[in-house]
């Protein structure tokens, strides 16, 4: 089992400061405006819709993208970007402020309608909470509200299977933490193993990416004893679906595991790619 450890490392194992800092100055998009991502399912078929917490319109697209390979064309998925806020969430003021953001995206989205379920694609939940209370008295009734991040950490401590957490956010390492402890898992959790560098530097390199968080998960698996890891991140959904291949052990990618949970609170059947099934062994892993 799981130590039960509230603390964050890095593969060195120093403690990682866990405080409030200030937000990065915000990078505005068009006020009151939701940007739907390319590709999404028509605009008159009920939908699942994919909130992106943060502006980087791209990143929408790719996580829309991987929502609907993970369920299948027989439910439809609509991406959606939040109207102001940094094109990455970095630090806990960003996702404090995000929350409020991801409430109007998705106060619009159930007032428009042909929404199925509202899946929020930051793995600090910012604004599940406020959906939720909104989306129980929908048009037509209660709509499912899900974050990709408590998704992620209950799939992956399902069983009493201990699990860690492999990530690039340094300075989000706390509510992480304190989103495990919410959730009731803190038993089960062994550790926060971060990535060396700058979180929006990496993203901008993805076999630098890769390389990195295969690193941060060996940690959690060799070091702390993890039999499942968790890929803190929605802007990391294709990473996290790379290093599923890499590892034996199961890595969970949050996204998939949102649309799992979905699917299963909207009764359309078993998706594709269920977590838990064993993988090649990482090549990387006798470094």
């Amino acid at each position: 089992m799981g130590t039960g450890r509230a603390t964050a490392t890095v593969g060195t194992g120093a403690a990682v400061p866990t405080g409030t800092v200030p937000a990065r100055e915000a990078v505005s998009a068009v006020p009151g405006r939701l940007r739907a991502s390319p590709g999404d399912d028509g605009p008159g078929a009920p939908a699942i819709v994919l909130i992106n917490p943060n502006t980087a319109v791209d990143t929408t697209a790719t996580m829309a993208a991987i929502a609907r390979r993970t369920l299948g064309p027989g439910v439809g998925v609509r991406g959606v970007t939040v109207a102001r806020g940094p094109r990455m969430l970095t630090d806990p003021a960003a996702l404090r402020a995000a929350a409020a953001e991801v409430a109007t995206a998705g106060r619009q989205a159930l007032a428009e309608g042909r929404c199925r379920a509202l899946l929020v694609a930051a793995f600090g939940d910012p604004g599940v909470a406020e959906l939720r209370s909104l989306a129980l008295h929908a048009a037509g009734g209660p709509v499912p509200v899900v974050g990709i991040g408590e998704a992620a950490l209950l799939e992956a401590a399902a069983s009493g299977r201990p699990f860690g957490i492999a990530t690039t956010t340094p300075l989000l390492a706390g509510p992480v933490v304190e989103r495990v402890a919410a959730l009731g898992l803190a038993d089960r959790f062994t550790g926060l193993r971060l990535t060396e560098g700058d979180p929006e530097q990496l993203a901008a390199h993805p076999e630098s990416l890769h390389e990195a968080l295969a690193g941060a998960v060996r940690a959690c698996v060799a070091q702390d004893g993890a039999r499942a890891v968790v890929i803190g991140g929605g802007p990391l959904g294709e990473a996290a679906e790379v290093l599923r291949a890499r590892f034996e052990t199961p890595v969970i990618a949050p996204i998939p595991a949102a649309c799992r949970r979905i699917a299963r609170l909207l009764g359309v059947g078993s998706p594709p790619g269920r977590a838990g099934s064993p993988r090649a062994p990482d090549p990387g892993a006798g470094r």
